[in-house]
This record gives C-alpha cells, structure tokens and sequence, in this order.
C-alpha cells in the first residue's frame, strides 16, 4: 500500500512540478524576447519531456538502469498505444504531411539507433549518448530552418509575460516537486517490484511509463473535449523522438545505462519498433493521412498485448 501511495504521490508532483517548469520556461523565453517557434521546438519540448529525464537520469544514478530504460522504451509504447489510440476512438484526426516527410522517419531513425546500440553490447554508451544528443539538434535545426510550420502552439494562454519573481517562484517550485516526484516514483516502483517479485523492468515499462505519459494522455483527452485537434499525431511523435533523442542520451552521458533484464532487448525494444512502424499503414489505409476509431481499436489492442505478454 505505501509503495502505491509513493508511486501515485510521485506522478501528482512530476505532472505539476513539469506544468510549473513549463510556465516559467515559456514566460522566462518571452521575456527574452526568444521567437516562439524556438520555444515550442526547445523550451516546451524539453519541459514537457522534464518527468521521464528527471525519473531516467534518477533511476540510472541510483542503480535501476532496467526503470530508466523502460521507462522510456514503454513511455514511447504507451504514447501511441494508449494515448493516440484513446484520442483517435473518441475523434478522427487528420494527419499532416510533415508526418511521412520527417515526423514519422526521424522517429524511425532514432528507434532503430537506439536499438542498434544497445541490442549487441547491453550497454548505452556516453559517446553514443552524445550521437543521439547531437541526432536530436540536427533535427531540430532541420525544423526550425525548413519547417516552422510544423511546429503548433498548443497554449497560447501560456504566452503570459510574468513578473521575474513569479518566473524564479514557478523554477524553483516546479524543479523541487521534479526532484521530489522522482524520488517517491522511483522508491515505490522499486519497492513494488520486490514486493510483486518482478523485475525493475516489468515496473518501468508498464507502471513508471504510463505514469509519466499521463500529462500527453490529459492534454490529449482535453483536446478531442474541447473539439480542438490541438494534440496530433506529430506532438506524439515528436514525444517518442525527444524521448529517445534527449531522455536516454543526456542520462547515458551522465552515466552509461546497463541492461539487467535480458526481457528488454528480447522483448520490449520489439515491441516500441513494432507499433512505431504500426503508424505508417494506419495513417494511409483505409482513408489517407486520416486516423479514425477503427484505428484506435488496433494500437488499443496491441497495447493491451504488450501488457498482458509483458507481466504474465
């Protein structure tokens, strides 16, 4: 029971503490007078991924490496396999066409990277580390210079310039409850698994992953209530692309991250390649770059197994 109420506890301060940090990133930018396209592309990217590099760079430093990597590896599962498939059966979305041209294959990319570098040696290396860090600036560089229309702002109600007190108050508070939320996320995921008799991994993957894919999944539901198609297919994606890109190449140059359970690199990296490349057929039949509820029942389904495979 303790380690549930740690584990629930945690969430609540890493869902708020990342939504504090997000506002005074975002006020601190204007104040600066930084565009916004640079915001939404660096700034809230970044804030908005702080839960999983905060739980990451934690669960590595304290020993867990299995929690940092499943955690990302199933965060990335649990974003197109519950979130987008919750959003889409509840309301059709159109897909944009920046999803073929470079959403969908620097995701691609950086999935086949990742897993072409810990599959052979079970290790995440810090210079591979610094090739997915500098992976991910590319990309962005590649945005802001070729694309900027693919970058949406979500919240406007945001763009509020901030006395500097209440940025500094809105730092600190949201960087503390960061801090705290992954203590108490990580010590009752630990605590949980050893309890169950399972491993760090099984807890990563399924508990700590939809943990931290919650705020997507509550901004998502928002959007498909409020009839705005403000979360789509590309904000998900470029979740999974920062994911891999920023979470688990600054923790592995922190610290280089080992696989213990071999259920990671048999099973579960499989199974994020598999529903990444799911999406591609789906957004094309049978309605081009449309995904309806039909196509939310499949990745629904192929979550449901991965879970059920997963902890049996």
């Amino acid at each position: 029971m303790q380690n549930i109420l740690f584990i629930l506890l945690g969430l609540v301060l890493l869902i708020a503490g990342g939504n504090w940090l997000l506002k005074s990133a975002v006020a601190l930018s204007l104040r600066l007078a930084i565009p916004k396209i640079v915001i939404g592309m660096t700034v809230v990217s970044f804030a908005t991924s702080a839960p999983e590099l905060i739980v990451s760079i934690k669960a590595a430093l304290d020993g867990f490496p299995d929690l940092a990597l499943g955690n990302v590896v199933g965060s990335n599962i649990a974003n197109l396999g519950l979130v987008l498939a919750i959003t889409v059966i509840m309301g059709s979305i159109d897909v944009r066409k920046s999803f073929y041209t470079t959403d969908w294959p620097v995701m691609m990319i950086a999935s086949l990277l990742f897993c072409g570098f810990i599959y052979f040696d079970g290790v995440l290396q810090q210079y591979e580390g610094v090739v997915l860090v500098v992976l991910l600036f590319v990309f962005l560089i590649y945005l802001l210079r070729f694309q900027k229309t693919a970058v949406v702002d979500e919240m406007p109600e945001d763009d509020v310039i901030l006395p500097l007190y209440k940025i500094v108050l809105y730092l600190g508070i949201g960087g503390t409850a960061l801090w705290g939320g992954s203590e108490l996320l990580i010590n009752g995921a630990v605590g949980m698994a050893s309890t169950l008799g399972v491993s760090d991994r099984v807890i990563g993957i399924t508990v700590v992953s939809v943990g931290t894919s919650i705020p997507e999944l509550a901004a998502s539901v928002i959007a498909v209530l409020k009839k705005e198609k403000a979360i789509s297919l590309g904000n998900l994606i470029g979740s999974n692309i920062f994911n891999l890109l920023a979470v688990l190449g600054i923790t592995s140059i922190i610290t280089p991250i080992t696989v213990m359970d071999q259920g990671l690199l048999s099973s579960d990296i499989f199974w994020m390649l598999g529903i990444s490349f799911l999406i591609l057929p789906l957004v094309f039949f049978p309605r081009g770059l449309r995904l309806g509820w039909r196509d939310g029942l499949v990745l629904l389904l192929f979550y449901v197994s991965f879970v059920y495979i997963t902890i049996k």
